[in-house]
């Protein structure tokens, strides 16, 4: 025979589990907030010195294909930055949407929303029978 004392208690056993399992997740979300924040400061840093640098330098030409090739020079050195902060943007999402498929049910992609699916039917040709 079953104790009804152990019956009652199981949902609140799977309540704690599942509390506990939301608290993981919520830290986890918690971490890679803070990770992104310190890379995007350090992200912040590393442009301003880019910038600071930039102006010196373009303070001391002394003529306009000086400046020119200066400001490409840096222009480019821009670029690779921010190719590599979106790549490690890139990276850090799908480690995290890769980690438990709860977090990301749709695997990192995004879902595809109701009214496409509705625009796409709307766009087909209907026959009607006369």
């Amino acid at each position: 025979m079953v104790n009804k004392a152990t019956e009652g208690a199981k949902p609140f056993e799977n309540g704690q589990e599942q509390a506990g399992v939301m608290l993981g997740m919520q830290r986890e979300v918690l971490e890679a907030c803070d990770q992104a924040s310190r890379a995007w400061l350090e992200r912040v840093k590393s442009e301003v010195e880019l910038w600071t640098e930039l102006a010196a330098k373009l303070s001391a030409t002394r003529s306009l294909p000086e400046a020119i090739g200066t400001y490409q020079d840096y222009m480019t050195h821009w670029m690779q930055m921010a190719a590599e902060t979106g790549a490690g943007c890139l990276t850090t999402v799908k480690s995290f949407c890769n980690g438990s498929p709860g977090r990301c049910p749709t695997g990192g992609r995004p879902a595809v929303p109701e009214r496409n699916r509705v625009l796409q039917i709307s766009r087909r040709k209907v026959a009607f029978a006369h």
